[in-house]
């Protein structure tokens, strides 16, 4: 790989040096480097681009990377990742997309990640956006999440964007059985005329499943982000959605919630906060010497931490 390569990895996955564990990066379009172990197997698909993660049942305290990268101005394409997590493991796959485009030409990453957990399997899976360049071509990425979780199953997603995307669809759905759990949380920043928008449809189909939505963002300059949810309670279930929004310049955020319970005991909250910094909190850290534009930098970065 490249130095532009090497810096990509750095900022969506962490990686100084290649992974340890199973790891699959792909670069451009193509497999830049693969590592499979005992528990768990990569295979690229057959029929179309794309990988299948399988995890063996009782897997315990192994990770997998995933990360894809693109370094090549005009350079699109779509991929298909199917994720199979056996009964009872317990995981962490970490992927994310980079983007490098110093071209004209709009270059774009869509991938679609299915993940499938047995009965009892817990994961977290940790996923970063990151666009750099100094070109005029456009960086997109439009992730699309699908997610089955068998009874009492556990996943948790961390999902982060927070520079150089113009524009993102984010899309996720998830299927939740008895007992099961699904938390996500998002982190989100946007500027100049950048657009970031998001869908969950969860729909809680057996007794005890629960779910947690959590979305912090920051708009600025004459971006634009839309936030939607919606949450189906079909069972005795429980679900919370929250979305924090600093709105800054001439930026503009919506929040749209929908809940439909379906059963007498479908606990279901939606709750919803967009506004401006807050000149007291901009005040008390210009007081401890801080120029207006560093106070809230320190404000945004509390924030999406």
């Amino acid at each position: 790989m490249d130095q532009i390569q090497k810096q990509l990895l750095q900022q969506i996955a962490d990686l100084h040096e290649v992974p340890q564990g199973a790891y699959n990066i792909r670069a451009n379009g193509e497999m830049a480097g693969r590592n499979t172990t005992e528990n768990i197997d990569i295979v690229t698909k057959s029929d179309k681009p794309g990988i299948d993660i399988i995890i063996k049942a009782g897997t315990k305290n192994e990770s997998v990377h995933i990360p894809v990268i693109l370094s090549q101005t005009g350079h699109t394409e779509m991929v298909y990742n199917d994720f199979y997590v056996g009964e009872g493991a317990d995981v962490t796959i970490v992927a994310g997309c980079g983007i490098h485009n110093a071209g004209d030409e709009e270059s774009r990453h869509d991938g679609i990640h299915a993940f499938h957990l047995a009965a009892g399997a817990r994961l977290k899976y940790v996923e970063k956006h990151y666009g750099d360049g100094d070109g005029n071509g456009r960086r997109v990425m439009n992730p699309t999440t699908v997610i089955d979780l068998a009874e009492d199953a556990y996943m948790e997603m961390e999902s982060t964007q927070i520079k150089g995307v113009t524009s993102t669809i984010r899309d996720t759905s998830a299927t939740i059985a008895a007992g099961a759990t699904l938390i996500v949380r998002e982190k989100i920043m946007t500027h100049g005329e950048q657009l970031a928008e998001t869908n969950f449809h969860l729909d809680l189909n057996g007794e005890g499943a629960s779910a947690q939505l959590s979305s912090r963002s920051v708009a600025k300059g004459k971006s634009r982000q839309v936030f939607r949810s919606c949450i189906n309670g079909n069972a005795q279930c429980s679900a919370h959605s929250e979305c924090d929004a600093i709105i800054m310049d001439e930026a503009s955020v919506s929040a749209i919630p929908e809940v439909t319970a379906n059963h007498l005991d479908a606990a279901l909250i939606h709750e919803a906060a967009i506004g401006k910094i807050a000149g007291e909190q901009l005040i008390k850290l210009m007081t401890l010497g801080l120029t207006e534009q560093e106070a809230e930098e320190q404000i945004v970065s509390g924030f999406l931490k």
